[in-house]
């Protein structure tokens, strides 16, 4: 074989449930579910930073018939009622670049913005497992297919998205909380007020997930020691670092690192490249 589609999509599990119970979705890749009928909760059970990039984790969202929802595991959906589910389990390169292009999760889609997905799902779920070349060009035309597809989760409050766009483009040097009310122009306790309400979490914590999540990329990407590390990441030294390293993912760095292996010298965002080269001219 000259070239092998299944490292590009594939299609990894294929359930569809009348969903009576809570039930958590595992396995590594995309899981994208279809709501066929009636209404059902999705959420990230106990989510934690990640080197995938600053995502945002959303609190339980409800999602109606006609809804999709795109997400990583584990993702646990809740019915409200009675409800139909289609989901499909999805891995290769470009089902993992597409998940990793995902700014929130649970990501909720308009079923209408995305009509042929639905049909997409359905043939999936038709074609034999002994069929992978037309399984695998059916994931792909799924992914370009969910593409397009509009969120149908509520637009965050202006001051909300406005204070995670300024943590995401300046963890590194803010002070904190108090700080970034001051660049917002509110004051501390209405920013943590209108952020925890729509985030779920308040924003000194979603900044602190973010700044793990760069050292964590850090780690992954680089050899640096943890006093760099710390410095490229908005931690005063590697001593804090390493408490709070540990106490958000339960580990220390260095067996964070060693864990997970050390990739290739890639993977950083083009910001945190240039702050990266700042730091050494």
């Amino acid at each position: 074989m000259l070239f092998d589609w299944n490292t590009i999509a594939a299609p990894a599990a294929l359930l569809d449930v009348q969903l009576s119970a809570p039930r958590t979705l595992t396995g590594e890749g995309l899981w994208v579910c279809l709501v066929s009928s009636g209404r059902c909760t999705a959420s990230l059970p106990g989510a934690s930073a990640t080197p995938a990039g600053s995502v945002l984790v959303l609190p339980p969202q409800s999602a109606a018939a006609g809804h999709l929802i795109l997400s990583r595991a584990p993702l646990t959906l809740t019915p409200e009622d009675s409800c139909h589910l289609l989901c499909v389990q999805l891995t290769g390169q470009a089902s993992v670049q597409f998940l990793n292009g995902l700014r929130e999760l649970p990501y909720l889609a308009k079923g209408e913005t995305c009509p042929a997905a639905a049909e997409l799902m359905g043939r999936l779920a038709e074609e034999k497992p002994t069929h992978s070349r037309a399984r695998s060009q059916l994931v792909f035309a799924l992914l370009c297919e969910l593409a397009d597809a509009d969120s149908a989760a509520p637009a965050l409050p202006p001051l909300v998205q406005a204070a995670i766009e300024d943590i995401r483009a300046n963890y590194a040097g803010l002070y904190g909380v108090e700080e970034l009310s001051e660049r917002l122009g509110v004051s501390k306790s209405h920013l943590v007020r209108t952020f925890t309400a729509a985030v779920g979490v308040p924003p000194g914590k979603y900044l602190t997930t973010v700044r793990i999540e760069a050292a964590q990329r850090l780690l992954l990407h680089r050899e640096y020691t943890l006093d760099v590390v710390a410095s490229l990441c908005g931690f005063s030294g590697a001593n804090y670092l390493c408490r709070v390293f540990k106490k958000e993912t339960g580990q220390s760095p260095a067996q964070w690192r060693a864990l997970t292996g050390r990739a290739a010298q890639s993977g950083l965002t083009p910001e945190e490249t240039m702050r990266e080269q700042e730091m050494y001219i």
